[in-house]
């Protein structure tokens, strides 16, 4: 029996997870991640909170991946583009798409594309310095409402309320932070669908809040309706009772149950309007300088592979498998939903499938070689590891990196060509 070769469309978690269970299985497999930036790691660098180095840390047990374990990084590469998919599953016995999902969702209400309007995937990327978001624009003026009461809605919540010096010791963009603080914010409203009871954030993510400098929070809950609610109203009444600072500069006000409706303004947004959940007759406005959506992600019809064209006959999404050697993983695979420690579970039962496939493979594709003449552009492991490098060392004393942000400079960098990018 031989060992299959194996390509994987996306460096994020779930992709650096499943190669990891399938090198556990296969040991001499070729096992190939490609990324269309010339850096690794996807959600990991450009997705989590910048100021969360705790979460972002995961990416030195993925190095031993590439380091160690023989799996092979070709970054530069966009499947689709510079090589087909067909071409690549010409190449490989077995191709698994962990893309996710680069979308955010909308609200599909009147006034959603009005100037200020802002999704909280591209404004997260931004402060991440993702190369996609180099040129951006944003003005938050003073009162910002942001729609959603999930995880991703906390973490723009903490980034927004947060001053300069509450930065210290992160990897937060420096152009991306003059972005967003541009204005200096008075109020922000975090308004939410469902009721406190079936908030979809975690406790640990409000608690963080409460050593926030300068910002009282108020709760548009009766103490009683907070008491009621077990550790979620326990953790917002604690922020409730903050004693007011001398220089409080900024109000965040919590709603629950409110279904956004309409967003009013002449040129730019000035204010949204929300009815109560289930109770379409009551109704809540506020006025706003700009709003910011965190209702979940979806896919980018530009960016996103059609999931559903790729299934097949035998096709059995649940398992992640979309045709006769075809797989997926991760948000590609579930949706929009599930933390990275769930994506892991996900990304192992995924490579159970695969290897039960291929349990009596007799015969190999030749995997990189045969495609290797289209990816000239392709960079390679040791090439991100200058990248990093050359981040690391030229990080202000108070960051722990300043990120290269133009392709080109990384794709100079990694392949050690001069560079005309200041960093």
């Amino acid at each position: 029996m031989t060992t299959p070769s194996v390509a994987i469309v996306g460096s994020g978690p779930s992709g650096c997870y499943l190669a990891q269970a399938l090198r556990k299985q296969w040991s001499e497999s070729e096992i190939s991640v490609y990324d269309r930036l010339p850096v690794p790691y996807g959600l990991v660098r450009y997705g989590v909170a910048p100021d969360h180095p705790g979460t972002k840390a995961i990416a030195r047990q993925f190095e031993r991946l590439f380091t160690r374990d023989r799996v092979n990084f070709y970054g530069n590469v966009q499947v689709g583009h510079d090589i087909t998919l067909d071409e690549l599953r010409a190449a490989y016995d077995i191709v698994v798409l962990a893309t996710g999902l680069y979308g955010d969702r909308a609200m599909n209400i009147p006034g959603e594309t009005l100037a200020g309007v802002y999704r909280s995937g591209p404004l997260t990327r931004l402060l991440n310095d993702h190369p996609d978001e180099q040129g951006s624009e944003y003005r938050l003026g003073q009162r910002c409402v942001i729609v959603g009461n999930g995880n991703v809605a906390i973490d723009v919540l903490r980034l927004l309320s947060k001053s300069s010096e509450e930065f210290v010791g992160s990897e937060v963009s420096e152009c991306g932070l003059s972005q967003v603080q541009r204005d200096a914010l008075s109020r922000i409203d975090i308004v939410g669908r469902s009721p406190l009871s079936d908030a979809k954030f975690d406790t640990v993510m409000v608690k963080e809040l409460a050593e926030l400098s300068g910002v009282n929070f108020i709760v548009h809950q009766t103490p009683q309706a907070l008491a009621e609610q077990g550790p979620r109203g326990e953790v917002l009444q604690r922020l409730a009772e903050i004693e007011s600072n001398q220089d409080r500069r900024l109000e965040v006000h919590f709603h629950f149950g409110w279904t956004p409706v309409q967003l009013e303004g002449a040129t730019s947004v000035e204010r949204i309007h929300f009815s109560a959940t289930g109770h379409e007759s009551v109704n809540l406005v506020l006025e706003a300088d700009s709003v910011v959506t965190a209702i979940g992600f979806a896919a980018d019809s530009e960016r996103d592979f059609n999931r559903d064209a790729l299934v097949g006959p035998d096709a059995d999404v649940a398992a992640g498998k979309l045709d006769e050697g075809l797989y997926c993983t991760g948000w590609f695979k579930r949706g929009p939903r599930g933390t990275i420690p769930e994506n892991r579970m996900d990304s192992k039962r995924v490579a159970e499938c695969i290897i039960a496939d291929f349990a009596e493979h007799d015969e190999s594709r030749p995997g990189y070689s045969a495609v290797a003449v289209k990816l000239v552009e392709a960079t390679d492991f040791a090439g991100w590891q200058r990248i990093d490098a050359c981040e690391t060392d030229s990080a202000p004393q108070d960051r722990l990196r300043r990120k290269l942000t133009d392709l080109s400079n990384m794709v100079n960098v990694a392949r050690q060509c001069d560079s005309g990018e200041q960093i």
